[in-house]
């Protein structure tokens, strides 16, 4: 029972993703694009980073290597599938969740904590907390801005597959605590399953006691 952490080229953040699974008592390997998804994966995540050098957009070209084919079939069987930052790009133009991730308001790279909202909090992503917490996370991106069009939007809150919204520290979402402008606010959405998830901020930056922050443990303890 093994987590593939998929590496591309580019990919930057496998390794803390690893790390961060295996102190959780989690089994991940990094598995190159090239490789195929191992028979025995029973998890897989979509790391950070810059897949070939966010040419086109960023996550276009990752999106079409032949293992996302396999990622899609495992994520129809069921099986928890997490894209996280670069990965979010990646799921959103594999078309794993809706909407696109576009260039910040700011039209620039930010780098910084930000609390966000869980929104629902009956996913495995989410079990090990309670709707309208309230977490630390850093973000690093230049595109991350979550954009979907008005009816699509309306849908996604209907059914509930927004997962978290971006806000201040005390739970209230505004322009002022939306870092990117992304489209309600939302940092992270659920795929048509709700065992499949995108996020642009990083839980594997906030697992580690020794970094100070460990908010983001509930994120991957869905593997666990």
């Amino acid at each position: 029972m093994t987590v593939s952490v998929i590496r591309f080229g580019g990919s930057n953040c496998d390794r803390d993703a690893v790390r961060a699974l295996s102190r959780l008592g989690v089994d991940a390997e990094i598995v190159w694009h090239e490789d195929g998804l191992p028979a025995d994966t029973t998890g897989v995540v979509l790391p950070g980073g810059f897949s070939y050098g966010d040419y086109l957009r960023a996550g276009a070209m990752a999106a079409h290597s032949p293992i996302m084919d396999e990622v899609r079939d495992v994520a129809d069987d069921g099986v928890p599938v997490l894209g996280v930052c670069n990965g979010a790009q990646i799921g959103c133009e594999a078309t794993l969740t809706p909407g696109a991730f576009t260039t910040n308001a700011s039209a620039r790279f930010q780098c910084e904590h930000v609390h966000v909202r869980v929104e629902n909090g009956d996913t495995p992503f989410t079990a090990a907390y309670d709707e309208g917490d309230v977490l630390t996370l850093p973000i690093a991106h230049g595109e991350g801005r979550f954009e979907i069009d008005a009816e699509r939007y309306d849908d996604l809150v209907a059914d509930e597959r927004v997962l978290f919204r971006y806000c201040d520290e005390h739970g209230e979402v505004s322009d002022e605590s939306n870092p990117n402008g992304s489209t309600g606010a939302v940092a992270g959405v659920l795929g048509e399953r709700d065992s499949v998830a995108v996020l642009m901020p990083h839980p594997e930056r906030a697992s580690l006691f020794e970094l100070g922050l460990t908010d983001g443990q509930g994120v991957l303890s869905a593997f666990a």
